[in-house]
């Protein structure tokens, strides 16, 4: 028989709605009024007439072209060239980064031989790597790998080696005591205690490897390859400012969409392992 609900579940149910409502409405408020104060600054500097429409397009027009490149299959064709080498690139850069990660936490005399050249490598701009590259490689897929690979894997590595530098020694000694030894030892204790800073790593890693690819794609434009690097460059060349301004916004939402998947994961994990501050 069916039952009826009574007013204090109802209650209970909309207070639990209306708290959903609440800390949705919380944690998209502020990107929306950031994303709102940024259109509304690039409109006033339009109507300034600092620059001629021409050079700089207003909001409008903008989005305008943006609904229509986003009907235009050769768009999709440049997203699809540009997020596999995006996924190359960064897959590599993760194996190599977690290479040398433990390859210097683990062992004090690899840490003094090369621990500062990787924050040296992290510090040095991507974009000084490609005439490197293409000495090396030319005008090929490879020329912009090994400049992604090289500018995400020191980030990586980095992560990994401040999160195992700050495993509290207890830990480590319960896992001697446990048994655990060498790789288990690793596998079972250490790597996901540094579970969180590598996380952080991976997003830093993230964005130098975003930065590197698209630098690399203006400069390195392969024949029957589309990407957003080369609809960049192709729209300066032919003084396409919506164009151009269509496709930064793509680069920009992408890097924005993966930078909060990672936080998503991070925040996960950090709630996992205990770390979030309590309100």
């Amino acid at each position: 028989m069916a039952t009826e609900a009574t007013p204090m579940s109802a209650g209970v149910t909309g207070a639990r709605a209306g708290e959903l409502v609440r800390r949705a409405w919380t944690k998209t408020w502020p990107p929306l009024g950031a994303a709102a104060l940024l259109i509304g600054g690039w409109q006033l500097v339009v109507w300034s007439g600092w620059r001629p429409d021409y050079l700089l397009p207003g909001p409008m027009a903008v989005f305008a072209r943006l609904g229509q490149d986003l009907r235009d299959p050769d768009l999709y064709s440049a997203l699809l060239t540009t997020g596999t080498r995006a996924a190359v690139g960064f897959s590599l850069a993760l194996v190599l980064g977690l290479v040398l990660g433990l390859a210097v936490s683990r062992s004090a005399t690899v840490r003094a031989a090369v621990g500062s050249l990787i924050t040296g490598l992290q510090s040095m701009p991507s974009i000084a790597w490609f005439p490197l590259a293409i000495l090396l490689f030319g005008l090929t897929e490879a020329a912009i790998t090994f400049v992604v690979v090289l500018g995400a894997a020191p980030a990586i590595a980095n992560g990994l080696i401040t999160g195992i530098d700050h495993i509290p020694p207890l830990l480590l000694r319960y896992g001697r005591v446990a048994g655990a030894r060498n790789a288990t030892l690793y596998f079972r204790i250490v790597l996901p205690a540094a579970l969180p800073s590598f996380i952080g790593g991976l997003k830093q890693g993230w964005a130098f490897a975003w930065r590197s690819l698209m630098a690399g794609e203006l400069l390195v434009i392969i024949a029957q390859r589309p990407s957003l690097g080369a609809r960049l460059q192709f729209a300066r060349e032919f003084s396409d400012s919506e164009g151009l301004l269509a496709v930064m916004i793509v680069i920009l939402l992408i890097g924005i969409l993966v930078d909060r998947l990672f936080g998503i994961a991070e925040g996960r994990i950090r709630h996992r392992w205990g770390l979030e501050q309590q309100s």
